[in-house]
């Protein structure tokens, strides 16, 4: 029986890394996973939806939203809601010609 690595698996079914069809599972999966870190993060402080969509300026629909999948937000939106959660914020971007480090 021929045994496949997790990698081998996941370039057979989604695309070999670079692919549009890869870079978008891997882009949706990783709001998925800030969306469920909101949640979590929320959940331990002892906050409801309504209560964070009130630090935040939002209502609870939107941080519903946010937690199902971090996709269809603004990033003013999200910065403000690791404030509200008092996260650590660390965020990098590389452009050809330019490198950006940005600390909250």
């Amino acid at each position: 029986m021929k045994t496949y690595t997790l990698d081998e698996v996941t370039d057979k079914i989604v695309g070999k890394r670079g692919t549009p069809s890869r870079d978008k599972f891997e882009y949706e999966l990783q709001m998925d996973l800030i969306g469920k870190a909101i949640k979590e993060s929320r959940q331990e402080r002892k906050l409801t939806q309504e209560q964070l969509g009130q630090l935040v300026g939002v209502q609870k629909a939107q941080i519903s939203r946010l937690e199902s999948n971090a996709s269809n937000v603004t990033i003013d939106t999200l910065m403000k809601v690791f404030a509200a959660l008092k996260a650590k914020v660390k965020l990098q971007i590389e452009l050809p010609n330019a490198k950006f480090n940005l600390a909250r």
